[in-house]
């Protein structure tokens, strides 16, 4: 899905191109920056994954975003958001690269995201956030975030059991 780059004060979250594709790789498969993530830690760069990465900007459902700096253009973190089918619902995702943890990135990118659904007319907007992940739940409660329900899955490739809360945001 592409949309228009989305502009909030300090970044310009934009297309993702197939260039980004190793930029994603190494902070979704780190094993800190990834902790929370639903794919496994990779110590080898898998090329068959590193391909299906280079096609995500031209995926119809989900809106992959490289948030970058203004003034720059320099990646900061990934970011996603899929719609619902009725255009209600937007579920958001961000990841910052930890060169840049700690500086409000997180909370910016968020609502970049939430503002560019509220002005595309949704009413709601989910994040699922992992319960250990301090950072990230402190960023969705900022954003307006109230818990909704908690669930689990199977961190992919591995046998580890992740714990998420769902964040709804009502617009």
């Amino acid at each position: 899905m592409k949309i228009k780059p989305i502009e909030t004060p300090r970044l310009t979250l934009r297309g993702f191109t197939k260039e980004d594709a190793i930029w994603a790789y190494s902070i979704w498969n780190d094993p800190e920056m990834g902790e929370y993530l639903p794919d496994e830690a990779k110590e080898d760069i898998d090329p068959e994954y590193i391909k299906e990465l280079e096609v995500l900007g031209e995926d119809e459902e989900c809106c992959y975003l490289i948030p970058v700096f203004k003034n720059s253009g320099q990646r900061v973190g990934t970011c996603s958001f899929i719609p619902s089918e009725d255009k209600k619902i937007y579920d958001i995702a961000y990841c910052v690269h930890k060169d840049f943890w700690n500086q409000g990135y997180a909370t910016e990118i968020a609502q970049g995201m939430i503002d560019y659904a509220r002005i595309q007319g949704a009413e709601k907007v989910t994040i699922f956030v992992g319960k250990g992940n301090v950072p990230s739940n402190r960023v969705a409660v900022k954003c307006g975030g109230k818990i909704a329900s908690e669930s689990t899955y199977r961190k992919r490739g591995t046998d580890v059991i992740m714990e998420d809360y769902l964040y709804e945001i009502l617009l």
